[in-house]
């Protein structure tokens, strides 16, 4: 099973009801899985009795004072028809249909980290809501788009949903997978999926570098800093 395989089973796994996950597992306990899925972590609710232990305005505003770079993440149009829950609640592929060719995904990202250098991973978090995410894990691979003090613009296009994030917007596929390669980044980081875990309301979504490259001659990078954005001064 390739990446994007991957990928897509660990999104149906996530995304599935854990009622239809145990009946699935009875109805298969005889036949080997297609992936072996991680073993779900024993994550402990607040109950409604209880009050939580730190308020999300809070928060919020506490986290707010880390301030972190901005990037893009994109991912090139996959073939294929979504996913939809079927009568049992399994996933499964409508029959295709003549459609035009796929747009690109993409969106904005703050929670973006080099992980490890040995092999070389990256790693950024998205909400399991995101309704952009799981066009990036069917492609099963992304482009990480480091964005410039001058593209506040460009972060804001591609922070907002329902839109065609990606109309006007000059660029240039990726060399080792085809994501969009955003004309103007000072920096660029191409990936293809090695992990995807679980986080709370997130995602935490571990990529293997495949390509990568900066532009020396770049403006500094764009910040965000207590809910606005900011750019660094020697």
């Amino acid at each position: 099973m390739g990446h994007a395989g991957m990928a897509a089973a660990a999104v149906r796994y996530l995304r599935a009801d854990p009622a239809n996950r145990s009946r699935e597992k009875r109805e298969k306990s005889a036949a080997r899985p297609v992936v072996e899925a991680l073993p779900r972590p024993e994550l402990r609710c607040v109950g409604e009795h209880e009050r939580p232990p730190v308020g999300q305005a809070e928060f919020r505003r506490v986290l707010g004072n880390f301030a972190t770079g901005v990037t893009v993440i994109t991912a090139p149009g996959a073939p294929g028809a979504p996913e939809t829950p079927s009568a049992s609640g399994a996933l499964v592929t409508p029959a295709p249909a003549p459609a035009p060719a796929p747009a690109p995904a993409g969106f904005a990202c703050q929670s973006f980290s080099a992980l490890s250098l040995d092999p070389p991973l990256v790693v950024f978090m998205v909400g399991r809501t995101s309704t952009t995410w799981p066009r990036i894990a069917r492609a099963g691979v992304f482009c990480v788009n480091v964005l410039g003090a001058d593209q506040g613009e460009l972060c804001r296009r591609f922070a907002v949903s329902g839109t065609d994030k990606f109309a006007g917007v000059a660029h240039t596929p990726a060399p080792a997978t085809g994501s969009p390669r955003l004309t103007g980044a000072p920096a660029w980081i191409d990936c293809t999926i090695h992990a995807v875990h679980p986080g709370g309301d997130h995602l935490i979504v571990v990529g293997r570098v495949e390509a990568l490259g900066a532009d020396a001659e770049a403006p500094p990078p764009l910040l965000f800093h207590r809910g606005r954005f900011g750019e660094l001064r020697s």
